[in-house]
């Protein structure tokens, strides 16, 4: 490009607004130099007016490439030498002070005293060069906390002494750490998992109890396994189950429910998810209490094969579900607060009913419900048999199905 045709700033407002889409390059950086001077010196650059000189140095910026920092800094490179230059010089980088040496006699210390903490351990340098004479240690006696830290990281120290902590389990981010808060309102559930025992180092079924924490109303489902192939259709269905709305999950912080899979399925359902606190055992209470009183007490703890799990299920769908929300009374506690402001729990008689009968008992009881269910519907299930003939039912059809498994087990072995 031929430009020195360029002799007045009319002419370089011009040039600037006519090639502003325009890149400009030189062969060398000598040569860029050399065209920077050139064009201070045809333009009288140190006597024009400081709106003047703006416009040359965006005309120098915008043809070198040159950053108007760094044209500032050539043009005062030009006002006190009268020429520009460029300054070649060796970069080493800074110099070391701390040596191989010093690093091996920091990885010795921190092996005598047991890895201290960084002011510790300059101290001890300091004590070892002022107190005992020690000359070697003279300059880790002036090294500075942060950087004692470097030095603990570089190669040449980690190639002297390897540092083991113990693993630290990684704190998961899924679901909230703290005890449901139903305010009096049905479709919280608390859910657990009991598994059906070992044999021969074989597993044996898995049942998933869910249980309301205000009306009691309980569901059984049992599964093979809790992988998210078996575990993912259980909780559709089981959350299906429930006459009322679920509007929070509350599990322990076992793997099968604290995990991304079952967070997705309960935020796109709406649900709150939340998992029991550490050292609060009553978290989780009212499902550990069912485990017993009912899981166990109708499956037993002998070994299950996992093949079963879908006889066991419709034995849960037919009899155990029904039998356990429409015939069985359960305790409901009342809160009662003493004159100090003390609140301490009592189960009396006269508030012991089924579930079904306590969701009735609830203050405007059918908003609660699902769209497509109503209390006529359940009140069917529930008067369609007596209770006794509920249990009888549910006895015979636990009898019939255990001794098919036992058949079915004698034919295999």
């Amino acid at each position: 490009m031929n430009e020195t045709e360029l002799i007045n700033l009319e002419q370089v407002e011009q040039f600037l607004s006519g090639t502003e889409r325009v890149q400009f390059s030189f062969r060398s950086k000598e040569e860029r130099y050399q065209w920077v001077q050139q064009s201070l010196v045809r333009f009288r650059y140190l006597r024009l007016a400081k709106a003047e000189k703006g416009l040359v140095k965006r005309y120098l910026s915008k043809v070198s490439g040159y950053s108007r920092a760094q044209i500032t800094r050539l043009i005062e490179q030009y006002r006190d030498a009268g020429k520009l230059q460029r300054r070649h010089r060796a970069v080493k980088g800074f110099a070391r002070r701390y040596t191989t040496e010093d690093i091996a006699l920091l990885a010795e210390v921190d092996e005598l005293h047991g890895t201290l903490s960084g002011p510790a351990t300059k101290k001890l340098c300091e004590r070892a060069y002022a107190v005992f004479g020690q000359s070697k240690y003279q300059r880790l006696a002036g090294i500075s906390v942060s950087h004692l830290y470097n030095l603990r990281q570089s190669n040449a120290y980690t190639r002297r002494r390897y540092t083991y902590t113990k693993t630290r389990p990684t704190r998961s981010v899924i679901g909230e750490r703290r005890k449901p808060q139903p305010q009096g309102q049905p479709g919280y559930i608390r859910i657990d998992t009991v598994h059906q025992g070992d044999l021969d180092k074989r597993k044996g079924v898995y049942h998933i109890n869910a249980v309301d924490e205000v009306t009691q109303f309980e569901l059984v489902t049992s599964v093979e396994r809790i992988s998210e192939v078996y575990l993912l259709p259980a909780l559709r269905s089981l959350l299906a189950s429930f006459p009322f709305v679920i509007a929070g999950f509350h599990s322990d912080n076992g793997s099968e429910y604290v995990n991304k899979t079952v967070a997705e399925l309960l935020n796109k359902l709406l649900i709150e998810f939340t998992k029991s606190r550490p050292r609060q055992s009553n978290d989780n209470a009212l499902v550990e209490s069912k485990n017993g009183a009912v899981v166990r007490k109708h499956w037993g703890y002998e070994h299950i094969p996992q093949r079963y799990a879908q006889q066991l299920n419709d034995f849960n769908h037919d009899y155990l579900n029904p039998y356990l929300n429409f015939h069985r009374p359960c305790f409901f506690a009342l809160t009662i607060t003493d004159a100090k402001g003390k609140q301490r729990k009592t189960y009396p008689y006269r508030q012991m009913m089924t579930p079904s009968d306590k969701l009735k008992s609830l203050s405007e009881a059918s908003d609660y419900l699902k769209p497509d269910i109503s209390f006529t519907q359940l009140d069917a299930i529930a008067y369609q048999i007596s209770d006794n003939e509920a249990a009888h039912q549910l006895q015979k059809a636990r009898e019939r199905m255990f001794r098919l498994i036992t058949e079915q087990e004698s034919q295999a072995a």
